[in-house]
């Protein structure tokens, strides 16, 4: 869903990389710092119970996901690696997004249930990236389903820093059974479309 507002982003952006690139900043080391901003807001300020301030830190550096690559098409020499890089970094901050819940549920949050949720949704979280990953590698073609990762990525800061401030737990709860159940249904649509397209290869 989140795909269609790329452009318009990318649009916002650009004034931005052009300046940090005039300035000798490669795309690279702004991926790296906005991965370990994202990795600090989720593991320190989560597991202390500060979950809109925590949004928050992490919602300013997710931005750096849209700079750095916009920075790479600007540059004009966008490289396999700065690529590798972004898709291997944006596992560990999304990791640590629900890592950071997981200590949470098990500290001040105090549900195991909600822990446990939080559990699967890194998990399967991983897989969906792994399964299109792997399949690619393969030949096959397995993007899509309904669980996408700037769609995962958008609803579970929503929902945080929302429960957070009404006070409901509950909020942010149904949003870990939604996401669970999505990506869980994800990975199973991929695991189909290349099961079908390896049918057809024979």
């Amino acid at each position: 869903m989140l795909e269609r507002f790329r452009t318009f982003w990318e649009g916002v952006w650009t004034p931005a990389a052009n300046a940090l690139l005039r300035r000798g900043v490669s795309p690279n080391l702004i991926t790296v710092i906005g991965t370990l901003g994202v990795c600090v807001g989720a593991l320190v300020f989560f597991p202390q119970g500060l979950l809109w301030q925590g949004v928050l830190v992490v919602t300013a550096f997710v931005f750096s996901d849209m700079i750095d690559g916009q920075m790479a098409r600007l540059s004009g020499h966008p490289s396999a690696f700065g690529a590798f890089l972004d898709s291997t970094l944006d596992r560990f901050g999304d990791a640590a997004i629900f890592g950071g819940l997981v200590l949470y549920f098990a500290g001040p949050g105090d549900s195991k249930l909600y822990l446990t949720l939080s559990l699967v949704n890194l998990v399967m979280g991983s897989l969906t990236s792994y399964a299109r990953a792997r399949a690619e590698a393969a030949g096959f073609n397995a993007k899509g389903g309904i669980a996408e990762r700037a769609d995962r990525l958008l609803a579970i800061l929503v929902a945080t820093f929302a429960a957070d401030l009404l006070g409901q737990p509950i909020v942010l709860g149904a949003m870990l059974w939604l996401l669970a159940l999505a990506t869980t249904a994800t990975v199973i649509h991929r695991m189909r479309l290349v099961y079908r397209q390896a049918l057809e290869r024979g």
